[in-house]
C-alpha cells in the first residue's frame, strides 16, 4: 500500500514538473516576443520654436461717440410749413432743415419797421431843429431813444422769425425725421438727429496701474463686429486728468478717421493701445501645449541615427515649459525651449515620452497671430 502511494506521488510530481516547464517556456517566449515587438510610429505635424518680436499693446473695450452730435429741436412753438431735408441725408452747416409759420411775426415786423422808419425821420428832423435852437436837447434825446427802441423792437421780431427757420448747426449726417408737415411743434420738440461722423471718437477706460504706459499721440487699433475684416487706426487725443473714484480707472479718448462712415456713435468696440516698445518672445503654436495639473509640456522631436544601417528615425522627448502671454494661435514660452527646436503641434494628448513618430506636415493647421474664424 505504501509503495503504491509513493509511486502515485512521484507520478504527480513528474506531471507537475512537465506542466510547469511547459508554462515557463511559453511565458519566456511571450516575454521575448513582447521585448522584440515595436509599436508603430505615430504620424505627427511639427513646427519650430521661433524667436519673434511681438507688438506690445494694452487691451480695452470702448464706445464710439460723435465729435459733434445733437437732436435738432424747435426753439419756438409753431406750425411746420416746410420740411427741406430727407432722412439720412448729409448736410452742411447752415443748410435749411425746416420752416415754421411766421405770418404773424412777418406782419409785426412790417409794423415795427414802419415805426423804426418814422422814428428815424423824427430823429433827423429833431437834429435839424436843435441846430436852429427850435427844440431843447431833451427833446432830441427823447427822439433818439424812440428811434433805438423801435429798431430794437424790429430786431426782436426778426430774431423770433429766425428761430422758426431751423438750420443745421454743423456739417454731418441726419437721422430719421421725427416730424411731419403741418404738425404744430412746442418749444424743445425734437425734429431730427444730426451727427458729425468723420472724424469720430472712441471712449474707453484703463486701470490706474497702466496710467504710466499711455500718453497723448499713441496709436490705437479699433475692431468691432461690424468691421472685423479691417481694423481702424487712430490716436489718443485726450486723457482725463482725474480718475473714477469707484473703479480707480482713467478715461481715455482717441480720434479715428471715418471717411466711409462705417463707425457709428454708440457702437461697442475692442481697443488695442499700441505701445512703442515691442516684446521679444519665443513663440510656438498653442496646439503644441499638453496642459496638465502637474505642469505644461511639449514634445520635442529628436533625430536618432542607427549606426549599423544609417537609417534616421524620429523619437519624442517630453519637455516641461513655462508659458507666457498668448496671442492669436501662438503662445510665448518663457523657459524650457530653445529657438529652432522642433516640436509636435497636433495630437499631443495621445503621445508619450520616447515614442517613435513620422513627420508629415501636409495637413498641418495654419497658425496666425490674427485668426478669423468663419463661424463665430
Amino acid at each position: 500500500m505504501l509503495k503504491k502511494i509513493v509511486i502515485t506521488a512521484f507520478g504527480l510530481l513528474v506531471l507537475l514538473g512537465i506542466l510547469g516547464g511547459t508554462k515557463f517556456l511559453q511565458i519566456k517566449t511571450l516575454i521575448a516576443a513582447g521585448a522584440a515587438q515595436r509599436m508603430p510610429a505615430e504620424t505627427v505635424t511639427t513646427a519650430q520654436a521661433r524667436q519673434e518680436s511681438w507688438e506690445n499693446a494694452l487691451s480695452a473695450v470702448g464706445t464710439l461717440t460723435a465729435v459733434q452730435g445733437v437732436n435738432v429741436a424747435a426753439e419756438s412753438p409753431g406750425k411746420i410749413v416746410e420740411i427741406a431735408f430727407e432722412s439720412g441725408s448729409a448736410v452742411k452747416a447752415g443748410d435749411l432743415l425746416l420752416k415754421q409759420d411766421t405770418s404773424v411775426e412777418d406782419a409785426q415786423l412790417r409794423a415795427a419797421e414802419a415805426s423804426a422808419e418814422l422814428a428815424k425821420i423824427n430823429l433827423t428832423r429833431s437834429r435839424e431843429l436843435l441846430e436852429k435852437s427850435t427844440i431843447s436837447k431833451a427833446e432830441l434825446d427823447a427822439a433818439e431813444a424812440q428811434f433805438k427802441q423801435t429798431v430794437a423792437q424790429a430786431d426782436n421780431i426778426r430774431a423770433a422769425i429766425a428761430k422758426k427757420t431751423v438750420r443745421a448747426p454743423f456739417t454731418g449726417r441726419l437721422g430719421i425725421r421725427l416730424v411731419n408737415l403741418g404738425q404744430t411743434l412746442k418749444e424743445g420738440d425734437a425734429i431730427v438727429s444730426l451727427q458729425a461722423l468723420d472724424p469720430i471718437y472712441v471712449d474707453f477706460s484703463l486701470p490706474q496701474v497702466q496710467l504710466d504706459q499711455i500718453k497723448m499721440g499713441l496709436s490705437v487699433r479699433v475692431t468691432g463686429e461690424a468691421f472685423e475684416a479691417k481694423a481702424v487706426e487712430g490716436r489718443i487725443t485726450a486723457i482725463n486728468p482725474n480718475l473714477d473714484e469707484a473703479t480707480r480707472s482713467i478715461r481715455v479718448q482717441a480720434t479715428l478717421e471715418n471717411r466711409r462712415e462705417v463707425l457709428r456713435p454708440g457702437m461697442f468696440v475692442k481697443v488695442a493701445i499700441v505701445l512703442p516698445e515691442a516684446n521679444a518672445v519665443l513663440a510656438i503654436p498653442a496646439t503644441a501645449i499638453l496642459y496638465a495639473p502637474y505642469g505644461d509640456s511639449v514634445f520635442i522631436v529628436e533625430e536618432h541615427k542607427d549606426e549599423k544601417t544609417g537609417e534616421i528615425s524620429h523619437a519624442l522627448r517630453q519637455q516641461f515649459v513655462r508659458l507666457g502671454v498668448r496671442r492669436g494661435d501662438f503662445v510665448a514660452i518663457l523657459s524650457g525651449l530653445k529657438p529652432g527646436e522642433t516640436i509636435v503641434t497636433t495630437g499631443v494628448f495621445k503621445l508619450r515620452n520616447g515614442a517613435s513618430v513620422v513627420v508629415d506636415n501636409t495637413l498641418a493647421p495654419e497658425a496666425t497671430l490674427t485668426p478669423k474664424p468663419s463661424d463665430t
